[in-house]
């Protein structure tokens, strides 16, 4: 008989810790974690032994760390951002997405995805006709909603949610705040981020229209959606963009760069579309535009839903047991 296990060290307060949360709790092949230690990402990670994985088995996997001593391995892979890391942090990406990767994905025949665009690039990046790239989507909390309460704020201010790795791009919101008096900032940080996030707008001397906070729950994050004047999304890659979805189904409008594809495909017309991803005065033109008009918008409805992502993954796994 053949069994499902699954990698669930992925659970956390994270994007693909939401995913994954969300996904394996409406799983329905009945599975079996595969009880592992530590990090998937770890570098010998892709070697380590699995005894209790029989040649007939199936491994799924929520992220992208791949098993090579798995039989069939399909893993849900989000985007490929880590293959545009500068160098020459880089090169170890590379070599593991060419090797380990690679080898699951060919081996499985499919591949789980995000969104179209992800979808897009995975295809480019296997090279290999015989491999389906499926577009699982990805759902929104039920907590991110038109109806609820909303942040209390004296001043309007906008909501970035986010981290400071390059490509989500906060450096040009601090720096366009630093352009645009009338406007606040409410960011959402990890916790080991916050200091630097701080000296940073210390030296624009923007510190007193910052806030800085981190740990927010669903309904936390959902009344600072609904308060806020905008999400500023100024990403220059992105594999979906879970804080635009999050804010358009709390009905507020997004900023974000026209040329990263996942979060265009998310907000299309619910939002400002900014031409340049790093000119300031773009970005603050844009923030006092947001913080003066206070337009809201209409949540997309039945497109985001973990119930439908769970399905396909579902689907996904039992066509692969037959």
């Amino acid at each position: 008989m053949t069994r499902v296990f699954v990698d669930d060290r992925y659970r956390g307060a994270h994007g693909i810790g939401r995913y994954a949360r969300e996904v394996l709790s409406r799983l329905q092949p009945d599975w079996m974690p595969l009880g592992l230690d530590g990090s998937p990402h770890a570098p010998l990670d892709a070697f380590r032994s699995l005894p209790q994985v029989g040649r007939h088995d199936l491994v799924y996997s929520p992220g992208y760390g791949a098993l090579v001593r798995a039989p069939r391995q399909i893993l849900t892979i989000h985007d490929l951002i880590q293959l545009r890391a500068p160098w020459p942090g880089r090169a170890k990406f590379l070599a593991y997405y060419s090797g380990p990767v690679r080898h699951a994905v060919r081996t499985a025949g499919v591949v789980l995805t995000v969104s179209e665009t992800s979808a897009r690039e995975i295809r480019e990046w296997v090279r290999d006709d015989a491999v389906r790239v499926i577009d699982a989507g990805n759902g929104c909390s039920d907590a991110f909603r038109v109806e609820g309460a909303a942040a209390a704020a004296i001043d309007p201010y906008v909501v970035f949610v986010g981290n400071l790795r390059p490509h989500k791009n906060l450096d040009v919101v601090l720096r366009a705040l630093a352009a645009a008096p009338g406007v606040r900032l409410r960011a959402v940080l990890p916790h080991r981020e916050l200091s630097t996030a701080r000296a940073r707008a210390a030296t624009l001397g923007i510190e007193a229209r910052v806030e800085w906070l981190h740990g927010l729950d669903d309904e936390q994050l959902a009344a600072l959606y609904r308060g806020a004047a905008a999400t500023i999304m100024p990403s220059t890659l992105e594999g979906f963009g879970l804080p635009a979805l999050e804010s358009i189904a709390c009905g507020v409008p997004v900023l974000f760069w026209r040329g990263c594809d996942a979060v265009a495909e998310i907000v299309a017309d619910r939002g400002w579309a900014l031409g340049a991803a790093q000119d300031t005065d773009e970005w603050a033109h844009a923030l006092t535009r947001a913080v003066s008009e206070r337009r809201r918008v209409s949540p997309p409805v039945g497109a985001h839903d973990w119930g439908r992502t769970a399905d396909i993954v579902s689907t996904t796994l039992q066509a692969a047991l037959r």
